[in-house]
């Protein structure tokens, strides 16, 4: 099922050998109601998750979804109404919100940087810089926000960076390396940090220059330089303040590493009533 595994790692590290507060002082029998808030204005993401934690906790549990992911609410929307054991809506609580808040926090933070360059013609897309076991979840939530995965993983495509650069002696030799090693089908981009490098990435046909750290006068040249020949990529440094500018450079895509690695979670609670 839905990312099991990630959520069962979820509930043992928080419950451990019992949630011994609950366990203490609600009646096992006792049947209650939850309700799943919105403190914030966000966009929804993770609701799916955030259901399948108490199923795993007790199947009897009932989840009913009153919004969809992707979705954008305003603060004291309800999400969500789960109803079952008292008990294991308590114990299952903080788990179930930890995905929530975390989920909708990046969908919210990428419609963010995404409203910023609408009308342009750039993407907003993410990096591998996510949460280590959460990828599929993160890049989700990406999604959810309204921007576009780059690599889920490091055989999806070849990105030769300035390390593999200077291991494999240069542009030429690292790209024509990669080509005899893997499928036509796969892309080939190649990171560069000056525009003197741009010439020697189009004579060798890579599918798409990244244009790592630049200045916007910089990435206007560097696209006027590239001409439609590529695709093209601005990445490092890209904040809500300046995407907007980056994307009226021209270039196709602009990777923003903040949507993941320096997300901060949204406000969701839980009020349970017997």
């Amino acid at each position: 099922m839905l990312h099991d595994q990630i959520i069962l790692l979820a509930l043992q590290e928080d419950i451990g050998h019992g949630d011994v507060t609950t366990e203490s002082i609600v009646d096992k029998n006792l049947e209650a109601e939850g309700i799943i808030q919105a403190q914030e204005e966000l966009v929804v993401c993770g609701l799916e998750v955030a259901g399948r934690v108490f199923h795993l906790l007790d199947p009897d549990i009932q989840f009913h979804a009153e919004v969809a992911d992707g979705e954008k609410v305003k603060a004291e929307k309800v999400l969500a109404l789960v109803t079952g054991s008292a008990g294991k809506l308590l114990t299952a609580e903080r788990v179930a919100l930890n995905f929530l808040q975390r989920l909708s926090g990046i969908a919210t933070q990428t419609f963010h940087y995404v409203e910023l360059i609408r009308g342009t013609s750039a993407q907003v897309i993410d990096t591998r810089k996510t949460t280590p076991g959460l990828r599929d979840l993160e890049k989700y939530a990406v999604r959810c926000g309204g921007g576009r995965n780059h690599r889920f993983g490091l055989s999806d495509g070849i990105l030769i960076k300035d390390n593999h650069l200077q291991i494999a002696g240069g542009i030429k030799q690292a790209v024509q390396s990669a080509r005899r090693f893997v499928s036509h089908l796969l892309k080939v981009e190649v990171e560069i940090e000056s525009l003197d490098q741009i010439d020697e990435c189009l004579a060798v046909g890579v599918d798409c220059i990244l244009l790592d750290n630049m200045n916007v006068k910089q990435l206007h040249e560097a696209v006027k330089l590239i001409d439609h020949r590529c695709l093209t990529e601005a990445s490092g440094r890209i904040r809500l303040e300046n995407i907007r500018k980056i994307a009226e450079t021209g270039v196709d895509l602009i990777s923003v590493g903040a949507l993941t690695h320096t997300v901060q979670s949204v406000d969701i609670h839980m009020e349970i009533s017997g």
